[in-house]
């Protein structure tokens, strides 16, 4: 059932005002991986077809299955050619893979020393100082994070972009060639999915974008038993939800974007 307005209490019971939710009929695109690919067949329904029932947001997908961080300048390159700039909002929902594949976490920032014009309560002189530079930086997850936020922001600077963290992940067991263990051990860089949920957070700071942290908020636990109901298969799945799973990850989201705008 589409969700028309939410009612908040202003004071007293008599005092009440309708609120539309921020996203209600907008225009979405979302940037990211298998959990967000409409192709993969962990579940039916993804969350943003949840929230296209619920909110009437008309979705643009460009998610593939298997995809890191280093794919969202493409996703936006194929937003941008099919709808130009007619769109409301991105989300990007991405990082797990980078984590699968040891992705190197590596640096935000290179310094360099420099010399800047400087004068406060006496003339202005050069003045040595250190200056960072963004890390542009294809092999790390960082880097490719500056590289993907830099683009998006450059080519949609009046957009608002969202980032999702990745969500905790159990055991993937596809077959011989794709068995992927559970998130308590270290990936081949010896780096736990933690840093890399992190470093999603790092970023909105870095670059002023509002994070959804879906890591913690949605809930989703796959490493229990008793939250395997919300993945694909107990057995040999619980990396991606199930329409249950999604279901809740939308619930959450739909809540989270109630804090957010979504036009400027």
């Amino acid at each position: 059932m589409l969700l028309t307005l939410v009612v908040l209490l202003c004071g007293t019971a008599s005092a009440q005002s309708a609120f539309v939710h921020p996203w209600m009929q907008k225009r979405v695109a979302y940037f990211g991986d298998s959990i967000t690919d409409p192709r993969n067949s962990g579940s039916k329904k993804k969350y943003w077809h949840f929230l296209q029932e619920w909110l009437g947001i008309e979705p643009y997908v460009y998610a593939v299955s298997g995809r890191q961080w280093n794919d969202i300048p493409r996703q936006a390159d194929k937003l941008k050619s099919e709808h130009g700039t007619d769109f409301d909002a991105i989300l990007i929902f991405i990082g797990t893979n980078d984590y699968n594949n040891g992705v190197k976490i590596g640096q935000w920032y290179e310094e360099r020393d420099e010399q800047v014009m400087y004068g406060h309560g006496q003339p202005k002189k050069l003045t040595d100082r250190k200056r960072r530079y963004m890390k542009m930086d294809k092999d790390t997850y960082r880097g490719r994070i500056n590289i993907a936020i830099d683009k998006v922001k450059r080519m949609f600077p009046d957009k608002q972009i969202v980032l999702l963290t990745p969500i905790h992940r159990a055991g993937f067991y596809a077959n011989d060639k794709n068995w992927q263990c559970t998130e308590d051990y270290t990936n081949q860089c010896g780096i736990y999915l933690d840093e890399y949920i992190d470093a999603v957070k790092e970023a909105g700071n870095i670059w002023a974008v509002p994070v959804i942290d879906l890591n913690a908020v949605s809930g989703l636990y796959p490493m229990m038993d008793e939250h395997a109901q919300y993945f694909k298969s107990a057995e040999s799945d619980r990396l991606h939800p199930n329409d249950k799973g999604h279901e809740r990850l939308a619930r959450t989201l739909m809540y989270q974007l109630l804090a957010l705008p979504c036009q400027f």
